[in-house]
Parts: C-alpha cells; sequence; structure tokens
C-alpha cells in the first residue's frame, strides 16, 4: 500500500532558477497511526510560525491500508527502507532524512535487540524514541508538567501495571488534558508548545543509547535541530 504524504510545503524552486543551498525534507514516520499523526500534522502546520528556514520542508509519512497497523519497530523500519526507494515518494538519499518514531516501553521486558536495531537505523536514519511511550513527550509540552508530575514518579511510567501495559502516561496526559490522545484530533495542538517541550525534555533522559530503565525522550531535541538549522549547517 502506498504512504499518505502530509506537507503544507507547496512547490520546489523552478528547474530554471538557482537553487544555492540543498532543499532538504524531514520525513517522519510513526509507529502510533492517530496519536503521533495528531501531533505531526499540526506541528507541520506550524512550520513557517516556528521559523523554520524556508529551503527544509517537514513531512509525514501516514501508513494506510493493511500497512496501518504496523507498530514492530523493526518493520517500521523495513517499512519506511521499501517507500524511500520508491521514487513517487520524492525522497533524496543524499540530502533528506527519514526519522523513525516509535515506543522503547516493549524493549524493557518483552523484545530484545533495542542496541542493534539503533545501530542499524543510525546508519542512514534518525531513531526518534519514547520511553515508555508518546504520551511522555506529550506531557512535556505542557508547564511544570516535568516538575509536577514526572520528577520523582519515573518508575510509576517505566513499571508496567498488571495487565503488562505502560499505561501511566496515558492516564496523566488525560488528567492534564481532558482528552483521550488516541482518539482526539485535538490533541495535536499540544504542538504550540514545542518549545516548552523542548526545554524539559532536557530534564529528562535524552540519549537513546541508555533508554533501559529511563523515563526518556529525544524528539524534542531532533525538532530543536531541525528548528535550528540552515544552509550554513549543512
Amino acid at each position: 500500500m502506498p504512504v499518505h504524504t502530509y506537507t503544507n510545503w507547496n512547490t520546489r524552486p523552478s528547474d530554471h532558477e538557482e537553487q544555492i543551498e540543498p532543499y532538504r525534507k524531514y520525513v517522519f514516520i510513526c509507529e502510533g497511526a492517530n496519536t503521533e499523526t495528531f501531533y505531526f500534522e499540526r506541528l507541520i502546520d506550524l512550520r513557517k510560525q516556528l521559523g523554520i528556514h524556508p529551503l527544509i520542508d517537514i513531512r509525514l509519512w501516514e501508513k494506510t491500508g493493511k500497512d496501518r497497523d504496523i507498530s514492530y519497530a523493526k518493520n517500521l523500519v523495513a517499512f519506511a527502507e521499501m517507500h524511500k526507494n520508491n521514487p513517487e515518494n520524492d525522497f533524496d538519499k543524499e540530502i533528506d532524512k527519514m526519522v523513525i518514531v516509535f515506543d522503547g516501553d516493549i524493549f524493557e521486558e518483552k523484545v530484545q535487540g533495542y542496541d542493534e536495531l539503533i545501530a542499524s537505523i543510525e546508519e542512514h536514519d534518525i531513531p526518534a524514541v519514547t520511553n515508555p511511550c508518546f504520551e511522555l513527550f506529550l506531557i512535556l509540552h505542557i508547564p511544570e508538567s516535568y516538575k509536577n508530575y514526572i520528577e520523582g514518579h519515573e518508575l510509576e511510567f517505566i513499571v508496567a501495571d498488571e495487565k503488562g501495559k505502560h499505561s501511566h502516561a496515558l492516564n496523566v496526559l488525560r488528567e492534564l488534558t481532558g482528552m483521550n490522545s488516541k482518539k482526539n484530533p485535538e490533541i495535536g495542538k499540544l504542538a504550540e508548545n514545542i518549545h516548552v517541550a523542548i526545554e524539559q525534555e532536557q530534564l529528562i533522559n535524552q540519549d537513546i543509547h541508555d533508554l533501559k530503565g529511563q523515563v526518556s525522550s529525544n524528539i524534542g531535541k531532533i525538532i530543536s535541530d531541525i528548528l535550528n538549522e540552515t544552509p550554513g549547517t549543512y
């Protein structure tokens, strides 16, 4: 099945115009089919307001059809690689960057091979990982949320409940926003507070190579790098 590309980019410069610096796309592809989509679509809509360099585009590749349920990170990587090689998706391997977003919670107990997975992604792409889940990153968008809800409560986020699920982050986010992040597109408006999230993320572990047992996220750092990228940093 094809991917659906979400972008607010209009057109490339004309082939007849001199293009002084490369035009780069950051393409996000996500494990989750709902929450992450709500968020990144809103972030993309904010591209100009956030001051992203005009030659940098952010896109979201949304899984469609039977592929929508692909969730295991290793399968997501294979899916991304397949679509990078499809010329219809306009991905330039020399310039563009793929950001692969997935949760780290399953690697706490159930699944092995995390280090190998990260190493394989980093050969060509950018791994964006949250532990336990993407909802943790969303919580960071709310002012003072680290101090009030995360600091001193790290184990509650990391340890699975009696059903084997890491649901604490989801519950905290629902308490803070009054929304079910998996069903309500309005959760995407948290992207308007991305600078709050970037700042608060620095208070937790951002080293995804040392993820196990730690509340972690590097998504804010990745977005910060995109926000600060200029032609001189290519």
